[in-house]
């Protein structure tokens, strides 16, 4: 893309080459997740216990913002609930942040016994309907089911690395989309602003091929006037 001083743009190009620069972060975005979950893959412990730590300071902020709110909203008919939720939230949090490993092996023990549940259903589900997506919803089911199987057999020993793993998959899947949607917006930009900047040079062609055009018989005239000259002499 060309960079021009911002006298020179217009209120089209200043927005274009706005758009390019979002296009540009979000391209960054999606490098920096797909760098992270890479090395969450490599380190897939330390992944699990940082997104444990996240989650349980995640839980103190929500819980200490929604006791803020249930103290403002004293008057309302529900503000014993949002105090119970409040308080919810901020032992939840204090629980996975003093004993992150607890936290991980119940989540890990909740992601499995959703993966069995949801693969039995899958499965029961596509023989029993035998829709057009019979034997893709055989294969999820499968799938599912088997990874609910493995995660449950090697459980507890698996609560350090499921979640991990889990997490950094979803950040390298969700960068590799990012990126994939910046630069591809950004040659998009590109293209759009190269197609503006052709028929204003095209016109500049045609009108100079104009003006060639119209001084040629004027050149004519005077060449064959001095040939008369000449031949008058």
């Amino acid at each position: 893309m060309i960079r021009r001083s911002a006298r020179d743009c217009t209120p089209e190009q200043r927005h274009t080459d706005e758009l390019g620069r979002g296009f540009g972060r979000l391209t960054a975005l999606g490098v920096v997740l797909v760098v992270a979950g890479a090395v969450g893959l490599v380190y897939a412990g330390v992944a699990t216990l940082t997104s444990m730590l996240l989650f349980g300071w995640l839980l103190l902020v929500g819980g200490a913002v929604g006791l803020l709110h249930a103290l403002q909203s004293r008057g309302t008919n529900f503000v014993w609930l949002a105090v119970i939720v409040a308080a919810l939230n901020l032992a939840a949090g204090v629980v996975v942040i003093v004993r992150p490993d607890v936290a991980a092996a119940a989540l890990t023990m909740f992601a499995a016994l959703l993966f069995l549940t949801g693969g039995v259903f899958r499965l029961v589900g596509g023989v029993v309907v035998r829709g057009p997506q019979f034997g893709w919803t055989l294969v999820q089911g499968a799938f599912d089911l088997l990874l609910g199987i493995l995660v449950l057999a090697d459980w507890p020993h698996s609560s350090r690395y499921v979640l991990g793993i889990f997490i950094s998959l979803a950040l390298l899947f969700d960068g590799l989309g990012l990126f994939a949607m910046g630069f591809g917006g950004r040659r998009i930009v590109g293209m759009v602003e190269e197609g503006r900047q052709g028929p204003g040079t095209a016109g500049y062609g045609v009108a100079n091929g104009s003006e060639r055009s119209s001084t040629a018989p004027w050149s004519s005239l005077t060449k064959k006037q001095k040939r008369q000259d000449r031949s008058s002499e």
